[in-house]
């Protein structure tokens, strides 16, 4: 099993909450780049997509609403 597919795995378990690190690596591995952090919200950004916009809580950690919004952009549930 791939570093990819653990982290798909992750993330379509929908824990309710995830480490920011595991988002944020799967986000890197579909082709976003992480282009600005604004005190605990980070944006993504993708040519020809609009930007994601992921709010950390506690500083480390993305709730299931979120997790949810990823898996539906980046079509993990078919």
């Amino acid at each position: 099993m791939t570093r990819r597919d653990k982290l798909v795995a992750r993330i379509r378990a929908r824990p309710p909450e995830a480490d920011f690190t595991d988002v944020s690596a799967l986000l890197e591995e579909f082709g976003w780049i992480l282009d600005r952090e604004r005190g605990s919200h980070t944006i993504f950004i993708k040519s020809g997509e609009f930007p994601i916009t992921i709010p950390k809580h506690g500083g480390r950690k993305v709730k299931r609403i979120y997790l949810d919004k990823i898996c539906e952009l980046l079509k993990l549930d078919d």
